[in-house]
C-alpha cells in the first residue's frame, strides 16, 4: 500500500498511537484479526459481564457514540474524525451507543449470559423487526451464515435517529462471530 492511499494514524486520549485501518480492511472491507484484536475487551474485563465493542477501525467524521455514553465509557473526542476510544471497565452494557452509531459498528457481547450462550445486542435497520423468541439465522461479518439465533429482545428506539437493538443469543463460541442476523419473512398463503 502506497504512502497516499493509506490514512493517517490517531492517537488515543492518552496520547498513545493507534494504527489505521488495516489493507485487509481497506481491500475487502472487513477488519483483520489484527483490528478485531485492538477493540476487543480484557478476558478480565468479559468476565463482568455485558460491554460495548467498538468496531470502528476508519477515521470519518462521526462522534454520536461518544455523545450517547452516559457513563463515560466513551471518551469524547478531540477532533470529530477520531477513532473511539473506551474505557472497558466503566461500561454496564446498556446498548445506547449500539442504538446511536450510524455505521452500525458497536456490538454488546455478554459471554456469561447463560452456561453455554452469549448475548449479542446489535442495531438492525430492516423491517419486519423480528419478534421475541423468533429463531432467526446468525450471519458474520462477510454476511455468511454461520448458526442460529435466538431473539431475546427487540429495543425500539425511543428518538427517530436511533436505531431499533435487537438482542439475540448464540452458542458461546460464535460471541465472537457472529455481528448481524438474516429474519425469515413469511409471505402467507
Amino acid at each position: 500500500m502506497s504512502a497516499e492511499t493509506r490514512r493517517p494514524e490517531d492517537r488515543g486520549p492518552s496520547g498513545a498511537r493507534r494504527p489505521g485501518p488495516s489493507e485487509a480492511l481497506i481491500r475487502t472491507g472487513l477488519p483483520s484479526a489484527e483490528d478485531l484484536e485492538r477493540v476487543r475487551p480484557s478476558a478480565e474485563r468479559l468476565t463482568h459481564g455485558a460491554v460495548a465493542v467498538l468496531e470502528c477501525f476508519q477515521r470519518i467524521p462521526c462522534d454520536p457514540c461518544a455523545s450517547s455514553c452516559h457513563h463515560g465509557a466513551i471518551a469524547a473526542f478531540a477532533d470529530i474524525n477520531d477513532l473511539p476510544s473506551m474505557d472497558a471497565e466503566r461500561c454496564n452494557g446498556c446498548g445506547l451507543c449500539v442504538a446511536r452509531c450510524p455505521g452500525l459498528a458497536i456490538f454488546i457481547v455478554d459471554e456469561h449470559h447463560a452456561p453455554g450462550e452469549a448475548l449479542i445486542k446489535l442495531a438492525y435497520e430492516f423491517l419486519p423487526l423480528p419478534a421475541r423468541d423468533q429463531v432467526v439465522t446468525a450471519l458474520d461479518r462477510a454476511g455468511r451464515e454461520v448458526g442460529q439465533a435466538r431473539v431475546v429482545r427487540v429495543q425500539r428506539p425511543k428518538e427517530k435517529t436511533d436505531t431499533p437493538v435487537v438482542w439475540i443469543t448464540v452458542p458461546k463460541d460464535l460471541a465472537w462471530t457472529v455481528r448481524h442476523i438474516k429474519v425469515e419473512v413469511s409471505h402467507g398463503a
